[in-house]
C-alpha cells in the first residue's frame, strides 16, 4: 500500500512516516502542495494524508485540484485548526475525513486502514453501468457525475459509494449510522455531521433545487431516503 504524506513540519512528518512504515506502508513524503500535485500526476496512491496549513498552495487547494485531476484516492486532512469552517471547506472540496492535531498515532493508523479498506471495498460497486440519480448520470467506472446541464463533476470514492448506496435502496430510509457503516466502516471515526456535509454537496449536483430536494430526502431525526 502506498501513502502520500504532505506535511511541512519535520517532527510531525517524521513521526507519521515512521509509524506508517512500521505498519507496512510505502510512504512518499512531500513538504509542499506544489510537490504533492506533481507527485499525484506521476503515480497512484492508496491514501493521501494532507496537512491543511502548507506553505504556498494550501492543503484545501491541493485536495480541490486533486479531485479535478480525477484522483479518487481517499484524502485525510491533518489540521491544527479547530474552526468548523475549515473542516467543512475541506470536505466540500473533496476530502473524505479530517484529524485535528495533536492526534494519537493509533487513531491515525486506524483511519488510514479504514479509508483504504473502504476505498477498495467500493470497487465492488458495479463499474459497468451508469446510475441515474435525479437529473444526474453517474459513470461508476470513471467516478464521474454528469449534471442535467452537461457539467462533469469528478467524484471521490466516498461520494460514488454513497450515491450507489442510495440508488440501491430506493424508498428506504437509511439512518446516518447505516450510511456511516456502509460508506466509512465501523472503525472509522467520522461523525454523523460528515454524512450531512456529503449529502449537502451531492444535492448540488443531482437536485434541480438543492434547497428543496426531490430525490435525496431528509428523514428528520433519522437519516435520508432516495426517491427516483
Amino acid at each position: 500500500m502506498r501513502v502520500l504524506l504532505v506535511e511541512d513540519d519535520n517532527l510531525i512528518g517524521t513521526m507519521v512516516r515512521l509509524n506508517l512504515e512500521q505498519d507496512g506502508y510505502a510512504v512518499d513524503w512531500q513538504r509542499s502542495g506544489e510537490a504533492a500535485l506533481q507527485t499525484l500526476r506521476g503515480g497512484r496512491f492508496d491514501c493521501l494524508l494532507l496537512d491543511i496549513g502548507l506553505p504556498g498552495i494550501s492543503g484545501i487547494d491541493v485536495a480541490k485540484q486533486a479531485r479535478k485531476l480525477g484522483v479518487g484516492t481517499p484524502i485525510l486532512m491533518l489540521t491544527a485548526r479547530d474552526e468548523t469552517d475549515s473542516k467543512v471547506q475541506a470536505l466540500d472540496y473533496g476530502a473524505d475525513d479530517y484529524l485535528c492535531k495533536p492526534f494519537e498515532m493509533k487513531e491515525l493508523l486506524a483511519r488510514v486502514r479504514a479509508h483504504i479498506r473502504r476505498s477498495q471495498g467500493s470497487l465492488e460497486v458495479p463499474t459497468d453501468q451508469e446510475l441515474r440519480i435525479g437529473l444526474a448520470t453517474v459513470n461508476m467506472e470513471r467516478r464521474a457525475l454528469t449534471t442535467h446541464d452537461g457539467l462533469i463533476q469528478e467524484l471521490s470514492d466516498k461520494e460514488a459509494v454513497l450515491l450507489a448506496l442510495l440508488h440501491k435502496n430506493p424508498g428506504r430510509a437509511l439512518s446516518r449510522a447505516d450510511i456511516l457503516e456502509e460508506v466509512w466502516g465501523m472503525d472509522a471515526t467520522p461523525t454523523e455531521r460528515t454524512v450531512d456535509n456529503f449529502i449537502v454537496r451531492l444535492r448540488r449536483w443531482v437536485e434541480p433545487e438543492p434547497d428543496r430536494p426531490r430525490h435525496i430526502i431528509t428523514v428528520r431525526g433519522w437519516g435520508y431516503r432516495y426517491e427516483p
